[in-house]
């Protein structure tokens, strides 16, 4: 995902939008509201903002918890966070632009020096970028109210949804039984699932077994450690838990 073709897309879709209406002037009294730094703007743009952006919140939370048809892929829980978020961001943008043509293509210039090339895990990342990336615009235009508000609501956004994730721990599990380890394996994966892991094996033979696992945050590996060398009679065996760390993900 390219931060910059996104915001390119939106740019040019908002300039196109917006583009007959700019060349209408204004009435007066809208004009006036309108001047930066007015009691009647900032009034104006924190009253939108406290409409719209719950609104496109709500709507895009309707979009992405849609029920899902048999037969799906289950759908990823950063790229639901992501589609929420979005919508969000889509408000402040035309918030942003408003009626101005100006506003709407200078987007599109923002979007053209943008050259974000790093790899990106976790798709909220880019879209906290975008986020960044309307602030910034709302505030360099003026709109001290919305550029204040809309951070200040995509902060708390992002916590309310980013509360909901499971807290995880990776590990490698290598798992040695005193010869039965291929044997025992089934009861092994039992182990692993009261302790509420999710497993994948990597390697078995009839020394050892080893597993990708993906275990709850507040895990004891010590007392699942022992669980797996009882399974072994004479209690004789070793169980290696390495935590994979966060920056050695690839």
């Amino acid at each position: 995902m390219r931060l910059a073709s996104a915001v390119l897309i939106l740019g040019i879709a908002l300039g196109t939008a917006v583009a007959a209406q700019a060349q209408i002037p204004p009435p007066d009294g809208e004009r006036q509201l309108r001047d930066p730094g007015s009691k009647q703007t900032l009034k104006h743009e924190l009253k939108d903002a406290a409409i719209r952006l719950p609104l496109a919140m709500l709507l895009g939370t309707a979009l992405a918890l849609r029920p899902r048809r048999k037969g799906t892929p289950p759908r990823n829980l950063a790229v639901i966070e992501t589609q929420v978020i979005l919508a969000v961001v889509g408000a402040v943008v035309m918030l942003v632009v408003g009626a101005s043509l100006a506003r709407a293509f200078g987007i599109v210039g923002v979007a053209g020096l943008i050259r974000y090339r790093s790899k990106i895990n976790d798709p909220k990342d880019a879209v906290v970028m975008l986020s960044a990336l309307a602030v910034g615009l709302a505030a360099g235009s003026g709109l001290y109210g919305l550029s204040a508000f809309s951070t200040a609501f995509l902060a708390v956004a992002l916590g309310i949804i980013e509360s909901f994730e499971p807290r995880v721990r990776e590990f490698d599990l290598v798992v040695k039984l005193n010869g039965k380890t291929a044997e025992l394996r089934p009861k092994i994966e039992e182990v692993l699932r009261r302790y509420g892991c999710e497993f994948e094996v990597r390697t078995v033979s009839e020394e050892e077994v080893a597993y990708a696992v993906t275990a709850p945050y507040a895990i004891k590996t010590d007392r699942a450690a022992k669980a797996l060398i009882a399974l072994e009679p004479g209690g004789k065996g070793a169980v290696e838990w390495k935590e994979i760390a966060k920056k050695d993900k690839k």
